[in-house]
């Protein structure tokens, strides 16, 4: 079975996209030339030309509200954040003009757009460049946001969301870019990944763990780590944080009757919340001890690297969550 690193998954998604539609373009810093800033829009530029891959100047709000024009009249347009922190410069563009117009217009006017870079921490880039904007974006109405871990899943999530007629905020992740995970054989083919649906990646009667992106790795290697303890751990891979796969999770839960949330955002208002609170609305009588949440410290992230791993979801800090909900 081959491998696959993340970055070349999300590379092949999009030239399928770019090959198959030629409405679809990518746009942003450094993405023609430069190949981009890691290397995701390698080769684009020398297949498609400047017409179709377009180096911008540094403008988030600029090229994204391009974007969102471009995607009202037909076009389907991928925004390049260098870094989600960067979008915080577009995000009236991104909650005001393409969340809400559908809806707006009552359904005559769509915004095929997808916003895409990487989100959360890599390593000592500091406070304004390590930020997970997950449960920010979730929370609106109008966006879809998706999270993957494998490559399988970026390459198949990715074509998903430029063929949806909706706004889509795909969260990537720095350092899962150059990760290989093994691919099957249907790689290659023209697949989809569903949007909604969550993934059981490791089946498991004790303790249900639910994680998204870079953290799905962490929570399973806490899941060995538990095995050796002999504790089950079940591990999803939400994929998708809005719309969520509630049932998905809550069907779990009835089996483990425990539920750990894991995820690199600070803890309060973030997906963990939501997650306890789908939960105690859908499952409370099956649980047998607490929802527990794992999340980054409720601190700007510190650049030093003592500090920051500290402050950073380590595989420890989900065992003893989930001993703890084992009562072990």
């Amino acid at each position: 079975m081959k491998t696959v690193t993340v970055r070349e998954a999300i590379r092949i998604g999009i030239r399928e996209e770019m090959l198959a539609d030629d409405n679809v373009f990518i746009m942003g810093e450094e993405v023609a030339e430069y190949n981009g800033a890691y290397k995701i829009t390698q080769g684009l530029f020398d297949e498609f030309g400047g017409r179709r891959v377009v180096d911008t100047p540094i403008t988030e709000h600029g090229f994204t509200g391009l974007g969102v024009g471009a995607a009202f009249v037909g076009l389907k347009p991928i925004i390049e954040f260098m870094t989600f922190n960067f979008a915080m410069q577009a995000i009236d563009h991104i909650i005001n003009s393409a969340a809400k117009t559908n809806y707006m217009s009552g359904g005559q006017v769509r915004c095929p757009i997808v916003f895409r870079g990487p989100n959360g921490s890599a390593a000592r880039v500091g406070a304004q460049h390590s930020q997970c904007y997950a449960s920010w974006y979730a929370h609106i109405p109008g966006l879809i946001v998706i999270a993957p871990y494998t490559a399988y899943d970026h390459k198949g999530l990715m074509k998903a969301a430029i063929r949806d007629p909706n706004p889509v905020v795909f969260l990537e992740n720095e350092i899962l870019y150059g990760h290989a995970h093994e691919v099957g054989e249907d790689f290659d083919t023209d697949y989809v990944v569903p949007i909604g649906k969550a993934a059981i990646i490791r089946e498991g009667s004790d303790v249900t763990i639910t994680a998204f992106s870079l953290q799905v790795k962490t929570a399973l290697d806490a899941a060995e780590k538990l095995a050796e303890i002999g504790i089950d751990a079940e591990v999803i891979d939400l994929r998708t944080l809005r719309p969520l796969d509630t049932e998905t999770i809550v069907n779990s839960v009835k089996k483990t009757n425990r539920i750990v949330a894991v995820e690199e955002s600070w803890p309060f208002a973030g997906m963990g919340a939501e997650i306890a609170a789908q939960i105690m609305e859908h499952a409370f009588d099956y649980l047998d001890a607490p929802v527990k949440r794992v999340t980054g410290k409720d601190v700007p992230l510190p650049y030093a690297a003592n500090l920051e791993r500290m402050a950073i979801v380590q595989i420890e800090d989900i065992v003893q969550a989930a001993k703890e909900v084992c009562y072990r």
